[in-house]
């Protein structure tokens, strides 16, 4: 069994900072969408992702895909969200087996009056604090632990655009 290599002391105020700097941000934007918009974070993901796929329509694998979200759990936010009118899911035309989600006009106009808030806010407290050439390091970081888990940033695994929603 090989020896555990234990973190340096700046190693490990680094994976400190940047675990509290990642759950932090997570939960000061969800709380604003949730005050702002009316709906958490992890929805406002969903809607963006099908309004930038072609014809606003996903597979639920494709979706949770691009969300990085479980089944059983896309399954539930998408069950909310076509409560609500924002999403609705169809069988697909030619697999049987595959249930389409498709973004409504309705869900449109909620992710449109929802997003520059949300923009506004991660503007506020990530790009506004750092140099064009700390977003840069920044994205080429984000994208090596991504990497290292067999992943891709939010979205890219689906073709499409129509809103830069953030």
């Amino acid at each position: 069994m090989a020896e555990t290599r234990w973190l340096d002391d700046h190693e490990q105020e680094t994976w400190r900072a940047f675990m509290a700097a990642t759950r932090l941000l997570d939960g000061v934007l969800d709380r604003q969408l949730q005050r702002d918009a009316g709906m958490p974070h992890a929805y406002y993901v969903i809607l963006a992702m099908l309004s930038e796929a072609a014809d606003r329509t996903l597979t639920m694998t494709e979706l949770a895909c691009a969300t990085h979200s479980s089944a059983s759990r896309l399954s539930h936010a998408v069950r909310r969200l076509e409560d609500q009118g924002l999403v609705v899911r169809r069988p697909h035309p030619t697999d049987g087996r595959t249930t389409l989600a498709i973004l409504t006009d309705a869900g449109y106009a909620a992710l449109a009056e929802a997003a520059p808030g949300h923009v506004a806010e991660v503007r506020r407290v990530l790009f506004d604090r750092l140099t064009p050439d700390q977003v840069r390091r920044l994205n080429e970081i984000s994208r090596e632990i991504l990497a290292a888990m067999g992943k891709q940033p939010l979205g890219e695994v689906s073709g499409g655009g129509e809103t830069n929603a953030g």
